[in-house]
This record gives structure tokens, sequence and C-alpha cells, in this order.
């Protein structure tokens, strides 16, 4: 069985790593990588899947003397742990390296370390809140925007026709507007067919519901804040229907598993997540891809690409980070893995909007993408400390799924551990 996991914001249930202490760094420079014929070599680090194989191979071809080679890891858990082990260590990063999106604000707050990218031939280039979203308080762009996640909803027609749901895509895009309505359908399955769940894990679950809160965890001045009611309603939404799930944490062994054992029946799915299951579930036949997501539109990732400041070589490194991000580019990665672009231009190539994926039953990938984008309103603000509450949170949903802990108590648990984020 193919495996592929994923760059979203989820991270490991284990001790919390406070990213802000980890980004203590020092002077140096890292070992220069040009040949003795003077050909600069780069390298790039990402995560799971950004379908750039072909495209370096490309841009390799076309510039003799600027080659790329990837450094690609499993998981942005991984890239995480390398990135600010490095940075901290202020070597050995490659010359450019991919962030995952809810880390981004970590990052600003450590610009120093990195390179500014700001190009004005480039502006205009990203929708305006992903530039944003890279962008310091002193106008520095520190991060090329590479993907957005606009989310639809993924689910087996065949398992739904076991209890009696509706199958047809149209047809489940009707039934699926709240999150009330996907539970209640959920309870009538988990009823109907003994063995599998309605949904592939809490903790994805979740993360979905917090994309559509504007502030989970911290406001706009960066207090944190987890006792907000919005908050609160997504816990208990998702602790109240634990039985819906796997109970399996999301991107562990088991998890990659039950997309071939009838584990589930539905899951969210941001673009990105299209190719996961594709290459989970090689093989099983059902899937489809609905024009909805509960509660309106949603939008879970979107990494950005870095140049830190400790390469011997900023200027090509960025050279080359604008050429894979162009909108060219960007259509292209959207063919090879389904990431949908956030550059501007990218969303109206025919590339983009006529795609279709044959797995997931002929589904017009591309207009679905398109069409839940246009539905996204709210962007959750997310401060430095964003990803290191994420983090505790989704321990705590980990805890009541394997039964480990109440609710209440690891709802104690976790604001316990944001107080000592500090």
């Amino acid at each position: 069985m193919r495996t592929r996991r994923t760059r979203g914001a989820l991270l490991r249930p284990v001790a919390i790593v406070t990213t802000t202490a980890l980004l203590a760094l020092v002077a140096g420079c890292a070992s220069d990588d040009s040949s003795d014929d003077g050909t600069v070599k780069l390298t790039i680090g990402t995560f799971n899947e950004f379908g750039y194989e072909e495209l370096i191979k490309e841009w390799n071809a076309d510039n003799p003397d600027i080659q790329v080679t990837q450094k690609k890891v499993g998981t942005w858990d991984d890239a995480k742990e390398n990135l600010f082990t490095k940075l901290a260590s202020n070597s050995g990063l490659s010359d450019i390296e991919a962030i995952e999106g809810d880390a981004m604000p970590a990052i600003l707050t450590e610009s120093d370390a990195f390179v500014d990218l700001s190009d004005p031939e480039l502006d205009g280039r990203w929708l305006e809140w992903k530039a944003e979203a890279a962008t310091n308080s002193d106008g520095q762009m520190i991060g090329y925007p590479t993907d957005a996640g606009p989310e639809g909803m993924c689910y087996r027609a065949d398992l739904l026709k076991k209890a009696g749901l509706p199958t047809d895509r149209a047809a489940v895009a009707k039934r699926w507007n709240t999150w009330e309505d996907y539970f209640a359908d959920g309870k009538k399955f988990v009823a109907a067919v003994d063995g599998t769940a309605w949904y592939d894990s809490s903790q994805g679950t979740s993360q979905a519901m917090l994309n559509q809160v504007e502030n989970p965890f911290e406001t706009d001045d960066n207090t944190i804040d987890v006792e907000n009611p919005e908050l609160r309603q997504v816990w208990e939404a998702v602790t109240g229907n634990v039985d819906l799930s796997t109970r399996l944490s999301q991107w562990g062994d088991d998890w990659v598993a039950s997309f071939q054992n009838d584990g589930f029946a539905t899951m969210a799915c941001p673009g990105w997540m299209l190719g996961v299951i594709e290459g989970n579930a090689e093989g099983v036949k059902g899937w489809d891809f609905a024009d909805v997501f509960p509660g309106g539109g949603g939008n879970w990732g979107g990494s950005f690409l870095t140049v830190p400041a400790q390469s011997d070589h900023p200027e090509e490194a960025k050279e080359f980070a604008a050429w894979i991000t162009a909108p060219e580019q960007q259509a292209r990665a959207f063919e090879a893995i389904g990431a949908f672009p956030s550059q501007v231009d990218a969303l109206d190539a025919p590339e983009v909007l006529q795609a279709s994926n044959t797995f997931f039953n002929d589904a017009p990938i591309g207009e679905i993408l398109s069409n839940r984008a246009e539905a996204v309103t709210v962007q959750p603000y997310k401060g430095p400390k964003y990803s290191d509450i994420l983090q505790a949170f989704q321990a705590a949903v980990t805890r009541v799924d394997d039964g480990s802990s109440t609710p209440e108590q690891s709802w104690k648990t976790f604001v316990a551990d944001v107080e000592r984020l500090g």
C-alpha cells in the first residue's frame, strides 16, 4: 500500500515543544554549496507532497548554473523539528524551507533568521490574505505562499448506500450544510453499519471546525484566550460525538490502515487531502467529493516557501522560490497532487477550473474547490503561539478519544498546558 501523509497542521499528541523557545538564534553561516565549475547547488526542504518533482526537473534542465535538489520528509512534524533545531544552531537548513501555514506567525516573530522576499514585481500575485499571512509588521515578506486549503467533503458512496443515505454528490451536498446535519447523518450511519465510523478522526473534524472560528486561541492582540465560547463549542461538539469517530490519531499507522479496511465513511477534505486519500486508499472503490462543507466555508492549510538567512545563495534561492510559486507552476502542482493554488491568476487557469479526478468518481475537483474557496468567509487569527496551542488542543482531543481521560479532565489538562506556554 502506498502511504502518503500530509502537510496538514496537526501535531503529534506528545509533550508540547514551544517553537518560540527553540528560536534562540545565533550568528553564523552555512557551508558553501557551489561546485568547482561555478554551478550553484540549492536544496529545498519540503514535507509530504508539494507536487514539485517534475517542476524541479524542468528548472534544472533550463538552468544548468543553478541546480536544485529536493529534501522531502513525511510530515510537517518531522520538518518542524528539523527546522527549529537547525535554526537554533544556525546551520544545516536547506536554501529554501517549506513552512506549514499554522507555524508562519511564529516564524514572523523571528524574521531576522530569514531573507526578506519582498519584490514589487510580485505584488498582487497571491490572494491578499495569503500574502498578509507571510508579511511581518515591517512590511517584509518572509514566505512565498504555495497553496490554499478550501475544504469540501470526501465520502464513500458505497458505504453511505449501506446505511440508506443518499450517495449522489449533488444530493449529499444538500444534506451537510450544518455540523448538526452532518452529525445527525453520522448517527444514522453508525447505527446502520456495524464496524465503520462516520469520520476519520476527531482531530481532523475538530481542525475543520477550528478553521471556522475567528479567534480560536488568541485575540487580535495575541492575548491567549482558550475560554472563549466558540472554542468551547468546538470542543463539546467533537468530544460529544466521539462515537462517530474512528478514535484514531490522524496520520498514525492505524489511521492510514483504516483507508483500506472500510474504517470510516467521510472526512473533511481540503484539496491536498485528495492526494492523501488516493494514496492511502489505493485500490478502494467508492470515493466521491461533494461541493459542501458544514457550517459554510473552511480553509485548512496552505504552506509557504522561505529562504533562511543561513543560506549561502539567498539570491538564487529567492529566484527559484519565486519561479516555483508562480501561477503557471502552481497550476501544474495542482494537476500533480491537488494542492489548490493561492495565486490569483492560477485560480482561473483551465488546468485548475476544468480538472476532474477519476478516483473520486470523476468529480469536477477544480470547480468544486473554486466554489469552496469562494465560500470561505473566516480566516482564523493565528498568533505566535497558535501552533503550540493547537498541539495541546489535539492532545486533549486524543485523550478523550483513547479513553484515558474524560472530556472535563482533559479540558483542564489542556488549559494547564496552555498556561505553561506562557
